[in-house]
């Protein structure tokens, strides 16, 4: 997402706070916080993905995906 998008998703939250947003630009705002989620978490999922910890006796884990509580 380049920073026009940003830009514009920002400008439609000022309009929508201040006058209020029509139909067609409710859309683009949803439309483009949506791909702005989506990019976010694939960078964030991207990152923890090369994350290690290096424990005290030098040993490296990579992260894992943390288990489901058993209910």
């Amino acid at each position: 997402m380049d920073k026009c998008q940003i830009d514009r998703i920002n400008e439609l939250a000022r309009k929508a706070k201040g006058e209020g947003l029509t139909e067609e630009e409710k859309l683009e705002q949803q439309a483009l916080r949506k791909q702005y989620i989506a990019e976010f978490r694939q960078s964030l999922k991207s990152t923890l993905e090369n994350v290690v910890i290096v424990e005290p006796d030098g040993t490296r884990k990579a992260l894992k995906k943390k288990d489901e509580p058993v209910q």
